[in-house]
């Protein structure tokens, strides 16, 4: 499908979403969460920090070119500093994206973290 003269691909895709579409020289990736069922935020947010590495490196990219994010933790409150701690070792010196982080219900109850972003292609 063309569109402005950028070709559009969809990476991983299934019936309900796509694990990142690609426009151009941007890459949007799904929210993502962890498999891991353990009720530690800092686990299952190196967890899904890595499916998001994954997912960049596959689509010519990497967290020193993140646009923004969308960060959902099932508990604010509780998760907010030490998930900020993992947030804060894992992204590039000097390439903070734009960002917005609520507390949300979860698809499933053992989720503690979701995180959408958006990006560059490197």
């Amino acid at each position: 499908m063309e569109t402005n003269d950028m070709t559009l691909k969809r990476n991983h895709s299934g019936p309900r979403l796509s694990a990142s579409v690609q426009h151009g020289n941007l890459i949007f990736l799904s929210g993502q969460t962890p498999v891991n069922n353990t009720d530690d935020i800092v686990l299952q947010t190196r967890e899904v920090l890595q499916k998001i590495d994954t997912l960049l490196t596959e689509a010519g990219s990497d967290n020193q070119h993140l646009l923004s994010a969308q960060i959902w933790l099932k508990n604010l409150g509780r998760d907010f500093q030490r998930f900020n701690d993992e947030w804060v070792k894992w992204l590039a010196d000097g390439n903070t994206p734009a960002r917005a982080t609520v507390q949300a219900e979860m698809a499933r109850p053992e989720i503690l973290v979701e995180i959408m972003v958006t990006a560059a292609k490197a």
